[in-house]
């Protein structure tokens, strides 16, 4: 089962300084029909003007994975880690028993990013927080686990939950094959720029692939395309 989500039809909230899109249920916006996918809760698309941000809240009990797409976001929490994390990079957040923290754009222009977060296997925990460069070129035609809970994935962040945050480029023309461990696996798909296609679904940038009960997917690049995959349980 694949099923396309065009970006116009996502949950829409603009604040002046933040312009957000929602892929599943946040905040105002509800969709009985887009509440999660698996464990995946949340997939938001983010446009953050510059010197402007999201003040100290509190989270739990939540993996949460940025994905920055453009400029750079600024990380401060209360276990006292801060960093600043750059287009094309990841930071992970482990919300565990409660933890507060901000994200600012500290920036001269736009950042724009994508904020996934993720149910955890088991609730509370101390929490955690971190940071690490992914160069695109080591994600050109085959996807990188950026964030994971599994196995083996040594080289991503760690997640504390049954999931993967995967990354990859292609090039305009040619494909990108993924395999889950089972058909089972709850799959969402965006590209952050290009188009796609999955079978005979055409998908723009920003566009939302939910896909399941499928041994595998084959993803071809109708232009020059960056992909973020989340595989869930």
């Amino acid at each position: 089962m694949i099923e396309h989500r065009p970006f116009d039809t996502l949950g829409k909230a603009n604040h002046g300084w933040l312009d957000a899109n929602h892929h599943f249920s946040f905040a105002g916006y509800h969709d009985p029909e887009r509440v999660n996918w698996g464990a995946l809760r949340v997939w938001n698309d983010d446009i953050i003007a510059p010197k402007s941000g999201f003040p100290t809240h509190p989270h739990r009990d939540m993996e949460i994975i940025t994905y920055v797409r453009t400029g750079a976001i600024t990380h401060r929490d209360s276990m006292g880690n801060e960093g600043r994390t750059e287009a094309g990079d990841v930071q992970v957040m482990s919300a565990g028993n409660g933890v507060q923290h901000s994200e600012f754009n500290l920036e001269d222009e736009e950042t724009t990013l994508f904020q996934i977060w993720i149910i955890p296997s088991e609730r509370g925990g101390q929490p955690g927080w971190g940071a690490r460069k992914f160069p695109k070129g080591d994600r050109a035609g085959q996807f990188v686990p950026l964030a994971s809970g599994a196995a083996n994935d040594d080289d991503a962040l760690n997640i504390r939950t049954d999931a993967r945050v995967l990354g990859a480029t292609v090039k305009a023309g040619e494909s990108v094959t993924y395999t889950p461990r089972t058909a089972e696996r709850h799959l969402y798909l965006v590209p952050a720029t290009g188009s796609i296609r999955i079978g005979d679904i055409e998908a723009k940038a920003r566009d939302g692939i939910a896909i399941t009960k499928e041994d595998s997917i084959t993803i071809t690049a109708l232009e020059d395309s960056e992909l973020v995959l989340v595989d869930a349980a």
